[in-house]
This record gives C-alpha cells, structure tokens and sequence, in this order.
C-alpha cells in the first residue's frame, strides 16, 4: 500500500468517526454557543493535543499495553467514567442551583473575577479537552487497533503514524471551526438565562452519559 492510497484511506476512517455526534461535539458546541470563546478554542486545541498523544503513543507501541494489560485498562476506564460523570453532574447541578455551570450567569463583578482566575480561558479549556480525551481508553483502543494497519510495509513506523495522526487532527480542526460557527447562531437565543440552563443540563446529561456507559461497558 502506497502511502497516499493510506492516507486517504485512514483519512476516511477518522473522517466518519469525527463526524459521528459524541462527546467531544457536545462539549465544543456547549462551550462555544455560551459564548466562551477562549475556553471552546481551549477545548478543542486539548482534544487535538489528547489526539496527538495517543497517536504518539501507538507509534511507538506504548499503548498496546492497554489491549495487553486488563488492570491498566480498567484503571484507565474507571478514571475516564469518573471525570465525564464528575463534569456532567456538575453542569446539571450548577442548573438546579440557578446558574450556569463555570459561572455563566454570574453577573458583573463576579463573572469578571471568574473569568480573571481562568475559568473562561484558554489554558481552562485546554485542560478539560486533553482529560476528556486522554481519560478515554477507548480512543487507545481504536488507534491500536487501527493506526497499524494504515502503515505501509517498510516505512517508517513512528514518523508515518505520525502524520497519519496529523490527518486526524486537521479534520477535527476543520470539524471543530464548523461547529463553532454553528453555535455562534445559537448565542442570541442563548442570552437568556432559561435557554443556558436547557444547554447546560443537556449536554451535562449527553457527558454524564458517556461517563455511565464506560464506567458500565465491558
């Protein structure tokens, strides 16, 4: 297999799995028709940088160890199910409670002191996108699973899982810019309140559901 006939063909793959709605799509539409733009460009750099790390790790064979080792895995799975059930719980609770979640109705003072502290900035988002995507086992699964078989006989195997990696990351951008500017038409419906808090509690909903499903998938 030549190594264009595999890059189009790996880029078909993660093509249709980016463009499958799952967590990643929730958190970055929820971030981003809130209005924190900062924060949503944080998010999506932190999944593309969790991206990069699993497809780092798989090229140089390290997380194989994942399919190898059933405790690693496991411990992997109940990190990940926690952390999508801690944030999901606490963008539904935030609502019960009349505000939204990471002080989004906060106003004035307060939101400026919020926002001062970091909780609407970048380096925020960046840190929530990379756990979200690193606490996932099951992205390491797939790259184990699939990188291997998209590189080429004889070439070589980190610099070509690399760029195959690289693939991946630019569709999610590209994906990502779209979603973006899709929720930016939903920010004038989104300054009020009510309709923040319906945001909040249904993505909160979608994430706590991801968490549920793995911490309960075999």
């Amino acid at each position: 297999m030549a190594i264009s006939t595999a890059l189009w063909s790996f880029a078909l793959v993660v093509g249709l799995l980016t463009l499958t709605p799952g967590l990643d799509t929730a958190l970055v539409l929820r971030t981003s028709a809130l209005g924190h733009r900062k924060r949503a460009l944080g998010v999506v750099l932190g999944i593309q940088s969790g991206t990069l790390a699993w497809g780092a790790l798989t090229s140089l064979g390290v997380t194989a160890l994942l399919t190898a080792s059933h405790v690693a895995y496991e411990a992997l799975r109940y990190a990940g199910a926690a952390y999508l059930l801690w944030m999901g719980g606490r963008m539904i609770i935030s609502t019960l409670r009349g505000r939204g979640a990471e002080g989004v109705e906060v106003p004035g003072a307060k939101a400026h002191a919020l926002a001062s502290q970091g909780t609407d900035g970048l380096a925020a988002g960046w840190r929530q996108g990379a756990l979200t995507n690193l606490l996932n086992p099951k992205m390491g699964v797939f790259y184990v699973a699939v990188l291997p078989q998209f590189i080429p006989a004889g070439a070589p195997h980190f610099a070509t899982g690399l760029l195959l990696t690289g693939v991946h990351i630019v569709l999610g951008l590209l994906w990502s810019v779209l979603l973006i500017a899709f929720a930016q038409l939903l920010r004038g419906w989104l300054q009020r309140p009510q309709a923040r808090r319906l945001l909040d509690r249904i993505t909160g909903t979608v994430i706590a559901g991801f968490g549920l499903r793995l911490a309960l998938s075999d």
